[in-house]
């Protein structure tokens, strides 16, 4: 799984048996910072997704099994919406020396 912002939508009017009514969104992989880090992609939308949402996906056989019809031809699918991230970052340990080397 990883984050990614939705930045488009997808029309495609003939599916194979297992997508119909399923909606296709074009996402954007992002660093927990919010910035591009990766191609384009083009996901099946699990939660209902819209354009500027930030969302984490799922890659691969999983990705089919987050829709109602399983095993369905999907690599990568959107299945939730992020609320907030946080990133911990370690503190350094004790004794250690800030500074240039």
């Amino acid at each position: 799984m990883y984050l990614a912002k939705v930045v488009g939508t997808v029309v495609a009017t003939q599916k194979i048996d297992g997508l119909g009514g399923v909606k296709f969104m074009v996402v954007e992989p992002v660093g927990d910072d919010g910035k591009p880090a990766g191609p384009r992609a083009v996901a099946a939308d699990a939660v209902q997704s819209g354009p500027g949402e930030l969302v984490y996906v799922c890659t691969g056989r999983e990705a089919s099994m987050a829709l109602d019809e399983k095993f369905v031809a999907v690599d990568l699918s959107i299945v939730g919406h992020v609320d907030d991230v946080m990133v911990l970052v370690p503190e350094s340990p004790k004794g250690a020396k800030k500074g240039k080397k």
